[in-house]
């Protein structure tokens, strides 16, 4: 039997990636304020920064956007992609943005008020940001489990029900709803049991409060529940997807993740108590109903993206991808967040350079120390992320120091992967050389995409 697990895909279209010197890296690093998301895209090597909007789309959808109806109001194109998302979710009413921050800020801007409380898994960091711009609080409740990089659990994302029942018991008036992120893409893209979602469910209902799931990766969740689940080998990927979103009230999704596309996402919801707001500050924000700040042709990529990513060959394949890269770093000795995810490895900083305190955001410091070494873009999910500077100048930091490799989809093959891999692994060698760094400057709100940071990373 042939064990080996192969791109489900063949290369139609190639586009030429760079390969820079050490010391050319040493310099577009500094200038870039040893902050990589001000790195020019062609000073990347492996662009493992995000997999949201990065893939390669497929032929059927670049031929789809020909098809693309460009209509202001009324386009064809919004009802082939309504049509496929009512089929998928169930939900009636189906509201197209231009990416899923903007789903989430009009869901939040209509649907919380300052003192408002939100429970979740983990929320992400867009989330957490436009709900504390509302005045809300997110709270998160993952398992504890969901906390331990080195502990095996099968659904590391599901939510703390015990912590829930509480929170409900105590703070039911200042909820106005609980949400679910599938996968929890904070804690290492773990997924979340169809058990839990049903028990989550319950307990809201005893309050009779509605859930929103946050649905980025809903196809790699349904496909963990198939392969992990008892009871649930036998079905499609597609019927445990339906049955996720038959147990909520409605949906946020950035469509750049399991849609397949390179923009787009949508709030999708079956209570109307939202909706008639949600449209008139959709028309303020995004754009008229019926393409809600998207042109027709990526409505339409859209649209079949939205099937393609439950495809369960390629999806096999996704999620094989990121467990053979941990099995590489953990041959190497590198310690990461396990079992892996469905779309990243997520490397344990604090383990890997144990002589940096978290004073001196030592994830961020491995993201600067990968792109110098090996030319490879990642992101910092720890302190800088999820830490905040308060008013009396102190600083709170993360309980984890994570480093995420998020494969872009269809995009890279195995020997990209190995290369990254080798280098991970020898720069573990030699983490002692990886000195800290300190922030600067830094913005209110979501400050990793712009803080500014002073030097430990970039000597020669």
């Amino acid at each position: 039997m042939i064990h080996t697990i192969i791109e489900p895909f063949r290369i139609k279209a190639v586009e030429p990636i760079r390969i820079s010197t050490r010391g050319e890296r040493k310099g577009w690093l500094e200038e870039a304020k040893l902050n990589v998301f001000q790195l020019p895209a062609d000073r990347v090597l492996l662009d493992f920064l995000t997999d949201s909007g990065t893939g390669a789309m497929s032929a059927k959808q670049w031929g789809a956007i020909m098809e693309g109806d460009e209509s202001y109001a009324g386009s064809r194109s919004f009802f082939r992609l309504e049509a496929v998302l009512k089929d998928l979710t169930g939900y009636q009413h189906i509201i197209p943005t231009h990416q899923g921050r903007a789903a989430e800020h009009i869901l939040f801007s209509v649907a919380t008020k300052r003192g408002d409380l939100v429970p979740n898994n983990t929320h992400f960091d867009t989330t957490r940001a436009n709900l504390e711009y509302q005045g809300a609080e997110a709270i998160d409740l993952v398992i504890p489990e969901g906390l331990q990089p080195r502990t095996h659990h099968p659904f590391k994302g599901n939510i703390d029900l015990a912590r829930v029942a509480d929170l409900l018991e105590r703070e039911a008036h200042r909820i106005p709803f609980g949400m679910m992120t599938l996968t929890n893409n904070s804690g290492g893209g773990q997924p979340v049991s169809l058990a839990n979602l049903r028990a989550y469910r319950e307990l809201l209902n005893r309050y009779g409060k509605p859930l929103i799931l946050d649905v980025c990766r809903y196809a790699e969740n349904s496909m963990f529940i198939k392969l992990r689940e008892e009871g649930q080998q036998d079905r499609t990927v597609k019927s445990i997807a339906q049955e996720m979103f038959s147990l909520a009230d409605g949906c946020t999704m950035s469509a750049k993740k399991d849609g397949m596309v390179n923009i787009g996402g949508f709030l999708a919801l079956n209570l109307g108590t939202w909706v008639e707001a949600a449209k008139t500050l959709l028309i303020l924000t995004e754009g008229f109903p019926t393409y809600g700040g998207l042109a027709g042709r990526d409505l339409e990529a859209l649209a079949v993206g939205m099937e393609e990513g439950l495809n369960e060959d390629y999806l096999r394949y996704r999620l094989r991808t990121a467990e053979y890269m941990g099995e590489k770093m953990k041959a190497g000795g590198v310690a990461i967040v396990e079992p892996t995810g469905g779309h990243a490895v997520y490397l344990d900083a604090k383990d890997f350079l144990p002589h940096l305190s978290v004073e001196q955001y030592p994830a961020w410091s491995l993201c600067n120390a990968l792109y110098l070494e090996a030319g490879i873009r990642s992101v910092e999910i720890g302190s800088v992320m999820f830490g905040r500077h308060n008013d009396d100048g102190t600083e709170s930091y993360h309980t984890m120091e994570l480093v995420r490799l998020a494969f872009p989809r269809r995009m890279y093959t195995q020997s990209h992967f190995d290369y990254a891999a080798e280098a991970i692994c020898e720069l573990k060698a030699r983490a002692h050389e990886v000195r800290g760094v300190k922030i600067v400057k830094q913005a209110k709100y979501l400050r990793h995409f712009t803080a500014e940071f002073e030097s430990a990373t970039v000597q020669a």
